[in-house]
């Protein structure tokens, strides 16, 4: 039986326990910063204007946590005191007593109470000044180099610095008998035709189990006392938009305990993309070529395509099942298949990985690691060791999880890591050993694949031109930044400072400004280029978001046509912790899905024509062109009846009727090309429709001026 403790929380002077300025309930699963917040009755204003600086103060600051046992224990019964994550360094203190110290916020601690407390007792767990490496640096996460905590908290372009710490998982206190299951995992082998699973189980118990797996439908396919058996006529596990997520259901028990799961059955690999002699290097010594990225799942190439994922809370101890849910069927729905969880922002709860797995959504799980040089100390690849493995170990289990990579951007020249560093060295023993049938990268990028780029325009190319002139393996991260909706702005933004805009506090903490540049995230500069000098504030936010939406389609569409040679276009970012000024990210905090969102959406559905348009902004008189292509992702072929029209103000001009024929299973076709001469007509846009005869019509609102 699990007995939740009620817990204190206190903000301390010194290492001393009792040396306390400020006590306070706190919150578990939470967060210490928040708990101080809700106290001091700031919880409400965080979000507002630079009100989150006041955590500045107390970055170097001892922290605890409070508690008198209260848990009841029969005869045969031990207790266990278990902490499934704390965050970050840390001491458990019993009646006065240090029994345990730890570094690290990803490994449980359990700690049996039988003999050395009792109901009553009180436990108090200490949490240590945040860690940082000593010296000065040009950016805040290189803080966070010798540490396993989030470097995303330290600061980054779209998370304001407020690092935080506390009881961030499931914390209680266990009784357990002999028969008490600790472990139960499955493991399983498929034949060559992915029709017969030879599965295993490995039980920690001190007593025997007997098994139960059931099928997707609830049938039971194998009932005994031995961990082995063969599960005929496998229902595969497939991501999103290839087939069904099937998932068995697996059971441990003996008379005194009873332990459940669930298998995906699914084999997958990272193979080499298509596109033959590309990607043979030319002379000899022939040495490196672009890396196998193209997600073969259950032996089909598929393209991956979906967003980067960052954590929905700036207070990740808080974010809820129900946060998790509303977030990845969002996803779901706007077909994506694949999340990258970008390695600033560290592993997720338990529910999150569930979701994905019922889902459909494949997962590219990275380590901790963002950025910076994490250069091999002793000490640091210890507990890196022990976290990863702590994760490793809990985190296999799960269908949804298709590959494993070391972290974001370590081998470019702000991190300077390379493949001989110590801990990407270590990572790739560590996935070996613990997980061998699983891809594994050093970084992302690496060689073919590609970052960037972040606006709508850079150095005179629109992202229209740049991603058609690209030549990528995998878009790993690329963007296009909007404001936030003026409603959301004026719950961040004092409305002194609203309009006009300005670099003042507010907007450049809320990252409108100098998040990475003067200009970035709003991009006022490139606003102004295409619509002139604003009227009003709503102005600004219409005008970032059409090109948000209009750019964000264009990449994923473009991605999508360079396949089979490109195989993967994943956005920044997805969501993000807090209310920004401006950013990448496709919902707003805390689960509003922004326009961008839609557009996206629309751009990923299996099987659209699109238009390959070469630019954003049209002038009467001009040539307007585009080429006709149709996109099939699907897992069967497809063929549709395309009809092109073109509206700008009350006039509907016709340009073109395609009958597509037999678009092939997972593969693209292209059509025409159309040209037309733009009439003039009063108007400020004009839509470009591509009807589809299967109901997958796509549209696209362009710039035009008279």
């Amino acid at each position: 039986m699990k007995f939740y403790q009620n817990w204190q929380g206190a903000l301390l002077a010194s290492s001393d326990v009792n040396d306390i300025i400020k006590s306070f309930p706190a919150e578990v699963p939470g967060n210490l910063q928040y708990d101080l917040a809700v106290a001091e009755g700031i919880a409400d204003t965080l979000m507002y204007s630079t009100t989150a600086q006041r955590f500045l103060e107390v970055e170097d600051n001892f922290w605890k946590y409070e508690t008198k046992l209260d848990y009841k224990v029969e005869a045969g019964e031990r207790a266990i005191f278990v902490a499934e994550g704390i965050d970050y360094i840390f001491d458990i203190i019993i009646d006065g007593k240090c029994v345990y110290s730890h570094e690290g916020m990803y490994t449980k601690t359990e700690i049996d109470l039988t003999d050395i407390a009792a109901p009553g007792s009180t436990l108090v767990v200490r949490v240590h000044p945040h860690p940082k490496l000593p010296g000065e640096f040009a950016t805040p996460r290189e803080l966070a180099a010798q540490s396993c905590k989030p470097p995303s908290t330290y600061e980054w372009d779209w998370n304001p610095r407020l690092i935080i710490s506390g009881i961030w998982k499931p914390c209680y206190v266990e009784t357990r008998t002999k028969g008490y299951i600790r472990n139960c995992e499955p493991f399983y082998t498929l034949n060559p035709a992915r029709t017969t699973a030879v599965l295993s189980f490995e039980t920690d118990c001190d007593l025997p189990v007997t098994y139960t797996v059931t099928d997707p439908d609830g049938n039971v396919v194998y009932e005994g006392d031995k961990p082995n058996c063969v599960i005929e006529n496998v229902k595969l596990w497939w991501c999103n938009g290839q087939g069904a997520p099937n998932l068995y259901t697996y059971t441990a028990k003996n008379a005194e305990h009873e332990y459940t799961g669930r298998i995906g059955f699914r084999t997958v690999k990272l193979v080499m993309n298509g596109g033959g002699a590309d990607h043979e290097p030319r002379s000899f010594p022939k040495g490196r070529y672009p890396v196998p990225i193209t997600v073969e799942l259950n032996g089909r190439r598929i393209f991956a395509k979906g967003s980067n994922w960052v954590n929905p809370e700036l207070f990740f101890g808080r974010i809820t099942d129900e946060r998790y849910y509303e977030q990845l069927i969002a996803a779901k729905e706007a077909n994506m298949n694949i999340l990258r969880l970008w390695g600033g922002s560290g592993f997720k709860k338990r529910a999150f990985y569930e979701y994905c797995d019922e889902m459909g959504i494949m997962v590219w799980q990275e380590f901790v690691l963002a950025c910076n040089n994490y250069v091999g100390t002793p000490k640091y690849l210890a507990v890196l060791e022990q976290e990863a493995t702590a994760a490793i170990k809990e985190l296999r289990r799960h269908p949804s999880i298709i590959m494993w990579c070391g972290g974001n951007e370590l081998f470019n020249d702000w991190s300077c890591m390379d493949d001989q560093s110590h801990a990407l060295r270590l990572l790739n023993k560590l996935c070996y050993e613990l997980d061998f049938e699983r891809p594994y990268i050093m970084t992302s990028p690496l060689q073919g694949m590609l970052h960037g780029c972040y606006v709508f325009e850079f150095e005179g190319q629109q992202v229209f031109q740049m991603f058609q002139n690209a030549k990528g393996t995998a878009y790993s991260e690329f963007g296009v930044p909007s404001a936030a909706n003026v409603e959301n702005l004026r719950k961040i933004i004092p409305e002194d400072e609203l309009f006009p805009i300005e670099k003042s506090k507010s907007w450049v903490y809320h990252h409108g400004f100098k998040a990475w540049s003067e200009e970035r995230w709003l991009c006022m500069d490139i606003f102004r280029k295409y619509f002139g000098e604003p009227s009003c504030l709503e102005d600004v936010v219409e005008g970032t978001q059409w090109m948000q939406c209009e750019g964000y389609k264009a990449i994923f569409e473009e991605a999508r046509r360079q396949w089979p040679y490109c195989s993967m276009a994943v956005n920044w970012c997805y969501n993000e912790p807090w209310l920004s000024a401006a950013n990448n990210c496709l919902l707003t905090y805390p689960s509003e899905k922004k326009p961008a969102y839609y557009s996206v959406r629309d751009s990923l559905r299996n099987s659209i024509p699109t238009a390959r348009v070469p630019k954003f902004d049209w002038k009467a008189g001009e040539n307007f062109n585009f080429e006709l292509w149709y996109l099939n992702d699907a897992p069967e072929a497809v063929s549709d009846t395309v009809r092109a029209t073109l509206t700008i103000g009350d006039q509907v001009i016709e340009l073109a009727n395609w009958e597509t024929g037999e678009v092939a299973a997972c593969a693209n076709k292209q059509g025409a090309k159309i040209v037309r001469e733009l009439p003039w007509v009063d108007a400020k846009d004009m839509v470009l429709t591509l009807e589809s005869a299967n109901g997958n019509t796509n549209a696209y609102r362009l710039m035009y001026k008279k």
